[in-house]
C-alpha cells in the first residue's frame, strides 16, 4: 500500500492512504489503451496528471454513508493511486480518458513520427 502525505488547507499534515489498482495495457492501431480498475470511483473523483513524463491516476471513492449500526464490512475505504512512466513515443497532448462502471480507460495515441506509414511508389 502506498502512503502519501499531503497538506490540507489548515497547514496540518494529513495522511492519505492509497491502494494500487489492477491495470491492463493494450496496443491498438495508432496507440495504446490503458485500463485501470477503480471500483467505486466516478468522474468527479478522478484526478489524472502528467508530470516529468509520468502519468498519475488518483481515484477517490464515493462510498455510501451508513446510518445503521455496521455489523460487518469488507469493502476497503482506501482510495486508488497508480503511476506509469510514459514512453517518448506517446503523444501526451492527445491523451483522453473516460470512466465507466469503475474502469478508467485512457487512450494513449502514438506520436506522428513513430506511427507506421505507407510510402507510395511512383
Amino acid at each position: 500500500m502506498n502512503t502519501l502525505v499531503r497538506q490540507n488547507d489548515s497547514d496540518s499534515l494529513q495522511k492519505e492512504q492509497f491502494v494500487a489498482p489492477s491495470a491492463s495495457v493494450l496496443e491498438e492501431g495508432d496507440g495504446y489503451v490503458l485500463q485501470v480498475e477503480m471500483p467505486g470511483v466516478h468522474k468527479e473523483g478522478l484526478e489524472i496528471s502528467i508530470e516529468n513524463n509520468e502519468l498519475t491516476i488518483i481515484g477517490r471513492r464515493s462510498l455510501p454513508t451508513v446510518e445503521s449500526t455496521l455489523i460487518h464490512h469488507e469493502s476497503r475505504r482506501e482510495n486508488y493511486r497508480r503511476t506509469f512512466e510514459l514512453d517518448p513515443s506517446i503523444n501526451s497532448d492527445k491523451i483522453s480518458a473516460k470512466v465507466d462502471h469503475g474502469v478508467v480507460t485512457l487512450t494513449l495515441p502514438k506520436a506522428e513520427h513513430v506511427r507506421p506509414r505507407k510510402i507510395s511508389v511512383s
